[in-house]
């Protein structure tokens, strides 16, 4: 456009947005690149494109994240994809690995490297000897570790999904990756009624996700820290503990069946008595662990300080959980989730059957001494509270038993991540949680604790 003496006027709102950009151009190097490493490494390149005075950043990043989701994001039918697509979509993501590996500044070091990727025969190779020239100053799995040793030296974590192991497969992997600190298995097997062996110097952290093993044996592990296994098939104890002298959290997680064999923390535990954080998830099924009595608990669960029993199912009387409070004379804080959802558990009668799920029934257990008093517990936390006698007289026998007890919080049930909340269960039966503080008041008189102040209502 031009005004009355012929001159183009300028588009002010055009001006103004090429000076924020600019004003983005010029904030400090160091500030650009913390912005552009907490996003997908591709989705920042794009964003460099768009400027010359960005273009040089990239090549500086420190932290990387390619990632074959954000290629399939960018296809227009990503749902549609066929064989060819894939591969040529594996391709694209091994171009581009070697693309901003290759063309690094060998000054620039890379702290932190996540590829996600398809596994296929020439196209995973491609990505390992990228990452092993960026590291190393230089079909199937095996072919990808054997092809490029100097890319898994330096992995500090691994991920394998959907894979049945040879019998020296786990002890090759864990001698390339000398560095491994965190190592998850999900769905993965040696065959079946396989025992799996692990051993390594650096290992911190061990995570199984439905893993189909007779036993996972943890054999030599002088830095193990944290393991958590979930779902496991064995009728027998999943785990077995050799030479692990850090090991202080455990979590357990299953959906107990007929056929589930109930666990003996005295066993199971007899040679790691470091535990000092125990998480136990029933997922809204049959209780698989045992309760034990004092006398046989307390030398595994001496040193124990944090307990979590999630997903205890709704209906049953929960004054079992008082076995482990008896057993473990320095627990501090104890947590306990009672729920029932349509989304951890099978409804269907003829499922439940099919799946050898069975009806839940009352925990046998008795005091191993009636007037047991513990001195450290100082916090108790229950979600899916509700004024029923069943919760109502726990309440009162561990503020009863717990002498320095500072804090009772009390939850109404959590919000489900998967399906976002309610389910018809819940629907079908509302919430008697008090919200109102007359609800509140009348609760925590009927509770008829020495201490009300010590009683939070946190929903």
């Amino acid at each position: 456009m031009k005004n009355k003496n012929g001159r183009r006027r300028h588009n002010k709102p055009a001006r103004k947005a090429a000076g924020d950009g600019d004003r983005l151009s010029k904030l400090p190097d160091d500030l650009l690149l913390n912005i552009l490493e907490r996003v997908d490494t591709l989705d920042a390149i794009r964003t460099c494109i768009l400027s010359k005075q960005l273009l040089k950043l990239p090549a500086m990043l420190s932290h990387l994240f390619i990632s074959v989701c954000s290629i399939l994001c960018h296809h227009n039918q990503a749902r549609e994809l066929g064989i060819r697509d894939i591969h040529r979509i594996s391709r694209a993501v091994a171009d581009v690995t070697d693309s901003i590996l290759s063309t690094r500044s060998p000054d620039i070091t890379i702290s932190k490297l996540k590829i996600r990727f398809i596994l296929t025969d020439c196209d995973s190779v491609s990505i390992g000897n990228s990452v092993a020239r960026a590291m190393a100053t230089q079909r199937e799995f095996n072919t990808f570790l054997g092809a490029c040793p100097h890319a898994f030296a330096g992995l500090t974590h691994l991920w394998l999904r959907n894979m049945r192991f040879g019998e020296l497969d786990i002890p090759i992997i864990l001698s390339t990756c000398k560095r491994l600190e965190s190592l998850r298995l999900t769905l993965c097997d040696a065959g079946i009624n396989s025992v799996l062996q692990i051993e390594h110097d650096q290992l911190v952290e061990l995570v199984v996700n439905c893993g189909k093993f007779e036993r996972i044996e943890l054999t030599c592990l002088p830095k193990l820290q944290r393991v958590s296994y979930i779902n496991w098939t064995s009728c027998a104890n999943p785990l077995s503990f050799g030479f692990v002298p850090r090991l202080s959290k455990l979590s357990l997680t299953k959906a107990g069946t007929r056929s589930c064999k109930t666990l003996e923390l005295s066993q199971l535990l007899a040679d790691v008595p470091s535990i000092t954080c125990l998480h136990l998830d029933f997922q809204s099924e049959k209780v698989w662990v045992l309760p034990e009595c004092r006398k046989v608990l307390t030398p595994v669960l001496r040193k124990l300080q944090q307990v979590n029993l999630e997903n205890v199912p709704e209906g049953c009387d929960f004054a079992w959980t008082m076995f482990i409070l008896e057993a473990a004379p320095f627990l501090k804080d104890m947590c306990i989730t009672v729920w029932d959802h349509s989304c951890e558990i099978v409804e269907d009668k003829k499922l439940r059957e099919q799946y050898g799920f069975c009806e839940k029934a009352e925990v046998k257990w008795k005091p191993y001494a009636p007037d047991f008093k513990h001195k450290n517990l100082v916090k108790l936390t229950i979600y899916g509270f509700q004024p029923d006698s069943n919760f109502m007289r726990y309440i009162r026998r561990i503020a009863e038993v717990a002498v320095h007890m500072v804090e009772i919080s009390l939850h109404d049930a959590k919000a489900c991540g998967r399906c976002g909340g309610l389910d018809r269960k819940i629907n079908a039966c509302p919430s008697r949680y008090p919200r109102t503080a007359e609800e509140r008041k009348q609760t925590t008189e009927e509770l008829g604790l020495a201490s009300p102040a010590m009683i939070h209502f946190r929903s």
